[in-house]
């Protein structure tokens, strides 16, 4: 197999192993090194439950099926895979008892029963009389009681019990409904965890037998969902279909055992054995098996231990008229979370209420649990307009919340649109017909991130909103293909998978290849996994052509080997905010080609969803996405260069944090001199192009 490729799993974990050098990060607030640890965990679930489980359905399916970049069948990457997270599980412990003992310090105290004084413990134990001993579901196991299903990612407390020489399990399911720490009253900060209270009181939930040894335990289940194999039946309800499955998602196989101590190889094997789990599969970890209480903790007296807090900017390309006068004048690109949503969310909700506007489609892959997007659009629909929404029911996680929301817009009076049975529709796309003085004019907005408010506060993205109409056009047209399920439509300007996106960037590339040490391609997306890209822009690199690629998470592209890939550079950005934005750049100078794009060099996005990729012909808007990557590649505190074996090496000293002159050079742009100024240069722009 190719030397210049890595395993995508592989790849991954060293991704979250940059995240987790977040949280032993010195120069990181505790309290977000906390969260990073937190998220570091919670990304490793997902990655247990889709990639490790996706895995054993292949070894079942076909054991000899061979990875195509590095030709290792599922067993030998379980193998691999499993080696290298027992090494995080270590490190994870290290840095979480760090963090503590770093906390302590601060005023935050995670206690142990140990550690409470008399009149704390009195507190805890009338809480869990009160509170949590009324709600507890004990079980048994025996010849009369079998093994009950744990829940996925559901703690539980397992107990082996004695009466007289005859063992048995008990297990305790820690009720959802319980808060996930107690705060004990007084001075600072001091909570202790609910499954530490339970554990606690095993031996009185378990009176009538001794109890030779007990755990806080937690099972993850396999929660892959191939979308080409569900053969969705088309006279079917498509939501109901969805809700079938998400219920049988928690009845799926155990891929994965955790422990909160360790267990003797008797208790060890009677857990394997009943979940039919393999050794290689028990993980035992000190630090507590979830953390996602992280994100509670700060109150007043300790927001010193977070980041200072930002609010998304205003963006100094939008001033007080209406959007669509605005736009007729000139495109506005949106950098979240450095400037603010409002803008799009404002152009939604004039053309809701304006008596010109025809239409609104709008492609919705997630939403937030509160967003006002879908208010306008309800007004939209309600006022009259026609509004189409595609909304894609198979977005991974987040089906019940779009389920409710396709509900919600389908009693409004809009259209709802489920896509396709084999092809997620991922493309960020708003199209706003208006009529205007006898004539018909588009205004398109593409974008890289979803109408998510809540993540556009939080992750990096781009958003285009622009009155060009011949974008225009070809948008309309793909909602019209969209409608009629033709995923084989032909687009000028516009690339949409899975037809036209990836053969245009391959034929970019080779554009590129042609014109040797005179190439130049840049490019900023999370993943690369698509052989046939990596194939092409390896051929790039032997013909001398300088390649720039900031990949946030898995890159199966290995750079720097001599004679094969040495003219390309790979850096990550782990920091703050999750970096999101798809941005292409191919060529420079007159001859360069810029698209953003919701689409990752991966096999899943160009081959099997449906993306869109949109050209950038405003001489401003590409000067502000060639200002930001120009930011992230001059990063030396929050990137990390990917070495010629897959390692990550982080710069030395100190420098710039892209993300950081990001939000400053954004706070800045909210004064009226350098709003006038940034209004100015985009009418020059829009004049002279």
């Amino acid at each position: 197999m190719p030397a210049y490729m890595q395993n995508r799993e592989l790849s991954w974990l060293r991704f979250n192993e940059r995240v987790l050098a977040e949280a032993a990060d010195d120069s990181v607030p505790l309290l977000e090194r906390l969260k990073f640890l937190s998220i570091f965990t919670s990304n490793l679930d997902e990655f247990f439950m889709i990639r490790v489980g996706s895995l054993f359905d292949l070894q079942s399916v076909n054991a000899e099926a061979l990875d195509s970049r590095t030709g290792m069948t599922p067993a030998e990457q379980l193998d691999k895979l499993y080696a290298s997270v027992r090494r995080l599980y270590k490190k994870r412990d290290e840095v979480y008892f760090t963090l503590e003992r770093r906390l302590r310090g601060a005023g935050v105290f995670n206690l142990s029963i140990a550690e409470l004084s008399i009149d704390e413990y009195r507190f805890v134990r009338k809480y869990y009389e009160q509170e949590i001993a009324p709600i507890l579901s004990p079980q048994i196991v025996d010849a009369h009681h079998p093994f009950p299903h744990l829940q996925s990612k559901v703690l539980h407390i397992g107990a082996m019990l004695k009466e007289g020489d005859k063992s048995l399990f008990g297990v305790i399911p820690i009720p959802q409904s319980l808060p996930e720490i107690l705060r004990i009253p007084g001075k600072g900060l001091r909570y202790i965890r609910i499954e530490d209270i339970i554990l606690d009181n095993v031996e009185t939930v378990f009176s009538m037998y001794r109890i030779s040894e007990k755990t806080i335990l937690c099972i993850t289940r396999n929660a892959d969902i191939n979308s080409d194999d569900e053969a969705f039946d088309v006279n079917q309800d498509f939501r109901e279909k969805m809700q079938k499955l998400l219920y049988e998602r928690r009845r799926l196989a155990a891929v994965r055992l955790e422990l909160n101590s360790p267990v003797t190889a008797e208790f060890c094997r009677y857990l394997c054995e009943t979940l039919e789990l393999k050794q290689e599969q028990v993980f035992v970890s000190r630090a507590p098996l979830m953390l996602s209480y992280a994100f509670s903790l700060a109150g007043e007296e300790q927001k010193h231990l977070l980041y200072k807090p930002f609010t998304p900017c205003k963006s100094a390309g939008v001033y007080g008229d209406a959007m669509f006068k605005q736009l007729s004048k000139h495109d506005i690109l949106l950098s979240y979370p450095f400037e603010s949503m409002s803008p799009f969310l404002r152009l939604i909700k004039e053309a809701a209420n304006d008596k010109n506007v025809v239409s609104i489609r709008i492609t919705i892959y997630r939403l937030a649990r509160k967003t006002k997007l879908v208010d306008y659009l309800c007004r939209a629909a309600e006022n009259g307009k026609d509004v189409t929404v595609f909304i894609e029911l198979r977005a991974r996680f987040d089906e019940q919340n779009n389920i409710d929301w396709s509900e919600r817009l389908e009693d409004a009076g809009c259209k709802i649109i489920y896509g396709f049975e084999e092809y997620k529709i991922h493309s960020k796309v708003c199209l706003i017909t208006r009529k205007e003085k006898n004539t018909v004019r588009y205004y398109t907005q593409i974008g890289t991130g979803n109408y998510n408010e809540r993540t556009a506060e939080q992750y990096t993205d781009v958003s285009l909103m622009t009155a060009n109409q011949v974008i225009g056009r070809e948008a309309n047209e793909f909602f019209r293909n969209m409608a009629l399920g033709n995923l084989r439509g032909e687009y000028e300007h516009l690339l949409v998978s899975p037809v036209s996106l990836k053969k245009t960037v391959l034929r970019l590339i080779d554009e590129e290849t042609a014109k040797g040490a005179k190439g130049r391609i840049l490019v900023k997306i999370n993943s690369m996994t698509d052989v046939d890209i990596i194939e092409r822009l390896k051929n790039a690199s032997c013909a001398g052509v300088q390649i720039d690629l900031i990949i946030r998470g898995i890159c199966c592209l290995l750079p720097g080997i001599p004679g094969v890939t040495e003219n390309i550079r790979v850096r990550s950005i782990v920091g703050r905010f999750l970096e999101h934005s798809r941005i292409y750049v191919f060529g420079s100078g007159e001859s360069e080609r810029m698209y953003i794009a919701s689409a990752d060099f991966m096999t899943r996005n160009t081959e099997r969803r449906v993306e869109v990729a949109c050209p950038i012909y405003s001489p401003a808007v590409k000067e502000k996405l060639r200002h930001i990557l120009d930011i992230e590649l001059s990063d030396t505190v929050k990137a990390r260069m990917m070495m010629s074996d897959g390692s990550y090496v982080r710069f030395a000293g100190d420098g710039v944090d892209s993300q950081r002159v990001l939000m400053e050079e954004a706070k800045e742009s909210e004064t009226p001199e350098r709003v006038e100024g940034f209004v100015r240069e985009i009418i020059r722009g829009f004049l002279k192009g």
